[in-house]
C-alpha cells in the first residue's frame, strides 16, 4: 500500500504550528479572528493546541491508501507510424533484417509514448492500416508482431502510404497529428503521388517526418517530403543509427506525461477528524 495526499499544498498551513510557540495572542487573532471564545488554557505552552491544529491540517489534505496508480486514456498526440513492409525491407541491415529491427525498434518507441494515440500503416505495392488509431497501445505491439515483409507485395507505393495515413488520421480530434515515414526504397508503385499525397497531409495541418533505411532510398523525395509538410528527415545506414532517429523522434515530438488514478482508494482523512474530536472532547472533560 502506498500514501499519498488529495489536496498536498494544505500542508504548507504547517508552517504556521511556530506561532503556537512564538507569535503573541495578539498577532494570532490574524489567523483565528473569535481567539476571545477559546479557554486561556489553549495559549499556555503545551502541546495541546498545536497537536489539534496538526490533526485538522492532516485531515484537510485528504491523506489516503492506495494500491497502485493506473493510466487513464488521454489525448497526447496522434500518431500514425507508416512501415515499408516491401520485398527490399528482408534485406540485411548491417547483420540484421531491416523489417524486423524496424518492428522491434517500433515497438519500443511505442512503449514509450505515454499518452499518445497511435496507428500503423503497412505498405508494399499497395497501403492498408494494420491499426486504427488506438490508446491500446499493447493490442497495438501484438499486431506488429505479425505484420511480415511482402504481405501488402514487394514494390514500393510511399504515395498510396501517405494517403493512406492521413486517412487514417484526418478525422482526429487531437491539435497535434503526426505521421512518420520509414522506407528503404523509391516510389515506383500505387495510385497516388507523393506530392498529392503530401498535399493531402498539409491540408490536415499533418507533419511528416520521413526516415530512409539503407542505401537506396530516394533521399531528395524523403527531403522533399519533409521539409514541405513541416517535418524532418532521417537517414539510418544501419541499426545503431535507427537507434538513434527512434530516440530524436521521442524527443523532437515528446508524449505528455499521463496523470494517473488511484486504485483501490482508502481515505483516511477520518482518522485524523476523529482524533481532532477526541483531543477535544479530552480537553472540554479536563475543563469541566
Amino acid at each position: 500500500m502506498n500514501i499519498w495526499f488529495e489536496y498536498p499544498y494544505a500542508l504548507l498551513l504547517l508552517a504556521l504550528l511556530i506561532c503556537f510557540y512564538r507569535c503573541k495572542k495578539e498577532s494570532l487573532a490574524i489567523y483565528f479572528s473569535h481567539i476571545h471564545l477559546l479557554p486561556k488554557s489553549w495559549f499556555k505552552r503545551d502541546i495541546f493546541a498545536p497537536a489539534l491544529f496538526l490533526l485538522l491540517v492532516l485531515a484537510l489534505s485528504f491523506p489516503f491508501l492506495y494500491d497502485y496508480e493506473k493510466r487513464p486514456p488521454k489525448k497526447g498526440r496522434d500518431l500514425v507510424l507508416v512501415l515499408d513492409a516491401s520485398g527490399s525491407m528482408g534485406f540485411d541491415l548491417k547483420n540484421s533484417s531491416k523489417f524486423k529491427t524496424l518492428i522491434e525498434l517500433s515497438k519500443k518507441f511505442v512503449d514509450r509514448r505515454f499518452d499518445d494515440n497511435i496507428g500503423v500503416v503497412v505498405f508494399g505495392a499497395f497501403a492498408y492500416t494494420a491499426s486504427p488509431i488506438t490508446y491500446d497501445l499493447k493490442a497495438l505491439k501484438f499486431i506488429l508482431d505479425y505484420i511480415e515483409v511482402g504481405i501488402a507485395g514487394n514494390s514500393t507505393a510511399i504515395g498510396d502510404a501517405l494517403a493512406e495515413a492521413v486517412k487514417s488520421i484526418k478525422k482526429s480530434g487531437s491539435k497535434k497529428r503526426v505521421i512518420i515515414l520509414f522506407t528503404d526504397g523509391k516510389q515506383n508503385a500505387g495510385k497516388i503521388s507523393v506530392k498529392d499525397a503530401v498535399l493531402m497531409a498539409k491540408k490536415e495541418r499533418i507533419k511528416i517526418y520521413t526516415v530512409g533505411i539503407g542505401e537506396d532510398f530516394d533521399k531528395n523525395l524523403l527531403k522533399r517530403v519533409a521539409k514541405e509538410s513541416g517535418g524532418e528527415f532521417f537517414a539510418a545506414r544501419d541499426e545503431e543509427s535507427l537507434k538513434e532517429i527512434f530516440s530524436k523522434l521521442n524527443s523532437i515530438e515528446p508524449s505528455p506525461v499521463r496523470s494517473g488514478i488511484y486504485e483501490n482508494k482508502k481515505p483516511l482523512y477520518w482518522i485524523f477528524s476523529l482524533l481532532a474530536l477526541t483531543l477535544i472532547a479530552f480537553r472540554i472533560k479536563r475543563l469541566v
